[in-house]
């Protein structure tokens, strides 16, 4: 009678013992990558703000006209709206369309 309680006893400590350092390791594990995403995500809202901010000082009246006085009025051109990208997406799709051909060819031709 003795035995079976010591053996349950001992089979249930070592069972509660592996389970609760699985469970320990998992959450530090969680805690790493939820503490790497807030930085992250940090990081994400700074540029945000800065490029916010960038945006609004650069497209004031004030700084169009100061740049405008530089360049002189009859040099300004308006961008065509097939240059204005609504997206980054859009952006990065429209990089991958330009051809290299030439410049691989004048590569080609300086190793001859």
């Amino acid at each position: 009678m003795f035995k079976t309680k010591y053996v349950i006893c001992t089979i249930l400590f070592i069972t509660f013992l592996v389970v609760t350092s699985f469970v320990k390791n998992k959450s530090r594990l969680l805690e790493k990558q939820i503490t790497n995403l807030n930085i992250e995500i940090i990081s994400k809202e700074k540029d945000v703000n800065e490029t916010q901010l960038d945006f609004y000082y650069l497209s004031s009246p004030a700084e169009i006209e100061k740049k405008l006085n530089i360049i002189g009025f009859n040099k300004y051109v308006p961008i065509s709206y097939s240059n204005i990208f609504l997206k980054v997406s859009d952006f990065t799709l429209s990089k991958y369309k330009f051809s290299t051909i030439n410049s691989l060819n004048e590569k080609k031709i300086q190793k001859k």
